[in-house]
């Protein structure tokens, strides 16, 4: 996901569940979702049947969803009836948790089909509005935990199913979903169903529809997996151009990490909340990201790159959400140095560098802040670019071969299911074999980065130059340091100091005077310094 697009559509009342404290049910496991969905022109008012196909892992007599409560403007949702094996169960319904009592308790082993009859108007989840040019469109926006504002779920990525959108629409709108098109056929006058399905699991977050006048180009494939765009009709040639560059991209991470891990790669244009969202297999951009002027890969390749970290290899709670957001960061990187250089890497890098310095000075807080209450605010500065400098930090502990071997292994691993952080570092400890832990301790635990003044003199008899380097943040931090000596000739030589102490000195030898000195030249290092030169 890109956050920094956010697009002030309407105003949305949502309660979040506070921190990540969200009541795991460990007796179930949700196998599959079948979502039937009935919208209209008319009202925003949707009817939905969903059936949840679930296995239980104990015996229990209850088990409970999430689904809003109609609220008091009357949006929210109002469960009709539930069905169990044709005949009628009880339930609850209250604080957005549809509790469903069991007839009789079920076994360990047992699946079960439950069918949920509900309407209502959607608060949130389902975005009902006009995109800019006035045509009416309806857009899933599940991310972090909104789902259940429209569909009945574990709305955590913590249990992941396969789910199908099965779609009633007025005939003029064209419905895209999670999956693979199924079906789409007229079924009365001017009525239009359509019936999207998925083959692998997912989190609630990123199974999605949309409804309205597309555009679309099928671009061609890419080891198997067909590229396409959907746009408005109205920027059909310049959201052709724009989304084109998306199998550049589908291609590199295909070759860097592992095989594309759903049915198709659709960009969609879409009126949503955030610039970017990384639904499964059909990613919904903001609409004004469609310019024909092609300046948004970044853009792309960042929610490319989620479909392998976020969307298939996911957090298990949210305040670890940077190996969503940083890894699919990074990645964004690794894409660009790999179409335009390593110069182009380090630019964006030392750029990131500053954004990560100056969201320290207002937010002096750790990459994994278990303080965080409001989980839409794991979206920030930290989980993005400063996750991704520690695992461009990291590639440079380890080397590349390592670091890419365990991206891939991390992957393989996790891939379908959920991680912590703690998994990631093991993983990369496996590739690199060495202990990371105090590596993942100060940069991903521990707030801030280094702030160095390092002041250096030439010694011109015994032809060296002493360097002090003093660390001035509170917490020391341990780290390896590139220095760059150039001398009055011009030469240039870099040594690597290791830096641990508050304050230490170092020598390093050069027959010619030095002329100056500057630190980590080639953008390894998260930190913040001065440098100048004294007498002595």
């Amino acid at each position: 996901m890109r956050k920094f697009l956010i697009i002030p559509l309407l105003v949305i009342q949502t309660i979040l569940y506070a921190a990540d404290n969200y009541p795991r049910n460990e007796a179930i496991d949700i196998r599959h979702y079948l979502f039937k969905l009935e919208i209209n022109d008319s009202t925003n008012q949707i009817a939905g049947e969903t059936t949840v196909t679930v296995l239980f892992k104990k015996s229990i007599s209850d088990f409970e969803l999430d689904l809003t409560n109609i609220n008091a403007q009357g949006q929210g949702m109002k469960v009709i009836e539930i069905l169990l094996d044709q005949q009628v169960v009880k339930f609850t319904h209250q604080n957005d948790r549809l509790k469903i009592i069991l007839p009789n308790p079920l076994k360990e082993g047992d699946e079960k089909k439950f069918i949920i009859k509900y309407s209502g108007i959607p608060q949130d989840g389902l975005v009902i509005s006009k995109n800019k040019f006035g045509d009416r469109t309806f857009f899933g926006d599940n991310w972090p935990n909104r789902a259940h504002h429209w569909l009945p779920t574990i709305d955590h990525p913590y249990d992941k199913a396969t789910c199908e959108f099965i779609v009633t629409a007025p005939a003029h709108y064209t419905v895209i979903a999670t999956g693979e098109k199924l079906e789409e056929s007229v079924i009365g006058k001017n009525t239009k169903l359509t019936h999207w399905k998925t083959s692998v699991v997912l989190p609630t977050k990123v199974m999605v529809m949309g409804a309205a006048r597309f555009a679309i180009e099928y671009e061609g494939k890419v080891n198997g997996i067909s590229v396409e765009a959907w746009v408005y009709p109205q920027n059909r040639l310049e959201g052709f151009s724009d989304y084109a560059i998306a199998a550049k991209c589908l291609e590199f991470f295909s070759k860097t990490i592992a095989p594309y891990p759903y049915e198709k790669l659709a960009n969609v244009q879409s009126t949503t909340r955030y610039g970017g969202m990384e639904n499964a297999g059909n990613i919904f951009y903001y609409e004004n990201s469609v310019t024909g002027k092609n300046t948004i890969e970044g853009l792309v390749a960042h929610e490319v790159a989620h479909q392998w970290f976020g969307n298939s290899a996911s957090e298990n709670d949210w305040h670890h959400v940077w190996l969503s957001e940083g890894l699919s960061t990074y990645s964004t990187q690794l894409y660009l140095e790999n179409a335009y250089g390593s110069k182009k890497l380090m630019e964006e890098m030392e750029k990131d560098r500053k954004q990560v310095i100056n969201y320290f000075l207002k937010s002096p807080a750790p990459i994994v802040n278990t303080s965080i209450t409001d989980i839409t605010k794991v979206l920030n500065t930290n989980s993005y670019q400063k996750g991704s400098w520690i695992l461009h930090m990291l590639r440079h502990e380890i080397g590349d071969e390592n670091f890419f071997n365990g991206l891939r292994t991390y992957y393989k691993q996790y891939q379908l299911s959920n991680a912590m952080t703690d998994d990631f570092r093991k993983v990369m400890e496996a590739a690199a074999g060495k202990d990371l832990k105090g590596f993942f301790d100060q940069w991903i635990f521990r707030s801030g980065q280094p702030k160095l003044e390092v002041s250096w003199t030439y010694d011109q008899k015994r032809k060296q130059t002493r360097v002090t380097v003093e660390q001035k943040q509170a917490d020391l931090f341990t780290f390896p340091l590139e220095v760059e000596v150039t001398n009055k000739l011009g030469n240039v030589k870099v040594d690597k100091i290791d830096i641990s102490g508050r304050k230490q000195e170092f020598l390093i030898h050069g027959n010619e005077q030095t002329s100056g000195i500057r630190l980590d030249p080639a953008i390894w290092l998260l930190f913040e310094g001065t440098v100048k030169q004294t007498s002595k």
